[in-house]
């Protein structure tokens, strides 16, 4: 009545949609997802900066190649943003270095600038090793694994040239836009040719740990732990993505492997199946020294911390150990994969929590010793020298291994899941979605 405007409502704690801090939330689970981190764990990790920062009704949609937050205040529209994930580089570094910011922005010790510039510091930061050691890495695997499987100083330095020639010729293909699928069966060729020249000089006894050591240089343990992760923990649409992915890059291997066989077994190398080792169920020294120096060379290739280098070998020579043990009780080659990752999956998921620190970086070194390169190097060979069948049971026992190892390390994660209070961001066991009932529905 006196002709004074009204005065606007008081706008509610909580109420008002920071663009900065949705920019926090898409960019952490941008680098979370793009340094070789599971679907859930960027979840919750987003989720958790969400409320840390007071994002109302935030809700976060992450698959393999895009993310989307969406904040609901009271008041006012939906605001919604997205990222799309466009390249994925394993960098464990960062990966740890990303925990550590959500866990103490989670618990109140930053504030918004102060984890922007934490964030654009891990996003300029270097890994802990220098460029030509990340590259010379993969030499190192294929040369560690060729001794683990029975080779000497000269197989080993074999398969670590064909293996750093593999990988410079598959650069040079992706510096000129050729896809990953060809750069990989690229590599592997290189691999098999080296072990057809063997072959042709009178040496076949060694062909097979030297193709053996290059295939497990290019194997993917990483994205097979995480699309069985993905699937455990019930987000299918990435856990399909990401085995998808698994399958193309075998296939590749596959392909160059069998390209290259084919070629010898035409140009009459005397390729044959006899001359495959059989896996050595042995704890001589050399091998299990051979198993923890395959995955030190695996984790220096990922740029995990200098700090997890120690845990990688104890991890790389305990699940060789155990799983020689279960073969000497004459437990299946499968079985005993998967019940050698369990065990490795309950120590580095107790180990991580720990450190409170993420556990991909000690998972996927660890397995890397038993991942199935011999058997793939054999159903290519049966494939290619007239026994169809026995190369096809090969290739499945392969993949039946590479299985069973990202489901053991998942289990061991799982059961220690069961006995601790909080996660990454202290959301809770009980808030997980994948522990609900639901039973298909």
């Amino acid at each position: 009545m006196d002709g004074a405007p009204p005065e606007p409502p008081e706008t509610e704690p909580g109420e008002v949609v920071d663009p900065l801090a949705i920019e926090l939330v898409l960019r952490v689970g941008e680098l979370l997802l793009a340094s070789g981190e599971t679907t859930e764990r960027v979840n919750e990790a987003m989720l958790g900066l969400a409320v840390a920062y007071e994002l109302p009704q935030c809700e976060a949609q992450v698959t393999l190649t895009s993310l989307l937050v969406s904040a609901h205040p009271k008041a006012g529209h939906p605001v919604t943003a997205s990222r799309a994930i466009r390249r994925r580089t394993p960098a464990y570094w960062r990966l740890t270095g990303l925990h550590a910011l959500v866990q103490e922005a989670s618990i109140g010790m930053l504030d918004l600038d102060e984890a922007h510039q934490r964030l654009a510091n891990l996003k300029r930061g270097r890994p802990p090793y220098p460029p030509w050691l990340i590259v010379a890495s993969l030499g190192l695997i294929a040369a560690s694994a060729s001794v683990l499987t029975g080779g000497g100083a000269l197989v080993a330095g074999t398969a670590f040239v064909a293996t750093l020639l593999g990988d410079r010729v598959a650069a040079a293909l992706a510096r000129r836009g050729v896809a990953e699928f060809f750069q990989l069966t690229v590599a592997a060729g290189f691999g098999a040719t080296a072990a057809a020249l063997v072959v042709a000089m009178g040496n076949p006894a060694h062909a097979s740990t030297i193709v053996t050591g290059a295939i497990l240089a290019l194997l993917p343990g990483r994205p097979l732990v995480a699309s069985i992760q993905d699937g455990i923990t019930g987000d299918l649409v990435s856990a399909g993505a990401r085995l998808l992915e698994v399958f193309f890059m075998i296939a590749a291997i596959v392909a160059g492997l069998g390209a290259v066989v084919y070629l010898a077994v035409q140009l009459h190398v005397a390729i044959d199946v006899s001359h495959l080792p059989s896996a050595p169920a042995t704890l001589k020294p050399i091998q299990v020294l051979a198993a923890a120096a395959v995955s030190v060379t695996f984790a220096v290739s990922l740029a995990a911390p200098r700090d997890i280098l120690a845990a990688a070998a104890l991890g790389g020579g305990l699940i060789w150990i155990v799983y020689v043990l279960l073969l000497g009780w004459n437990v299946p080659p499968v079985l005993s994969s998967a019940v050698a990752a369990t065990v490795v999956g309950v120590l580095a998921n107790g180990l991580a929590r720990h450190r409170q620190a993420p556990v991909m970086p000690y998972l996927v070194p660890a397995i890397s010793p038993l991942l199935p390169g011999t058997l793939l190097y054999r159903g290519m060979v049966e494939l290619n020298t007239g026994l169809p069948q026995n190369g096809v049971l090969s290739l499945i026992g392969a993949l039946s291994v590479a299985l069973a190892l990202g489901a053991g390390v998942n289990l061991g994660g799982e059961l220690v899941r069961a006995f601790q209070r909080v996660g990454l961001t202290a959301s809770g066991r009980w808030a997980r979605p994948a522990a609900r009932r639901t039973r298909g529905f």
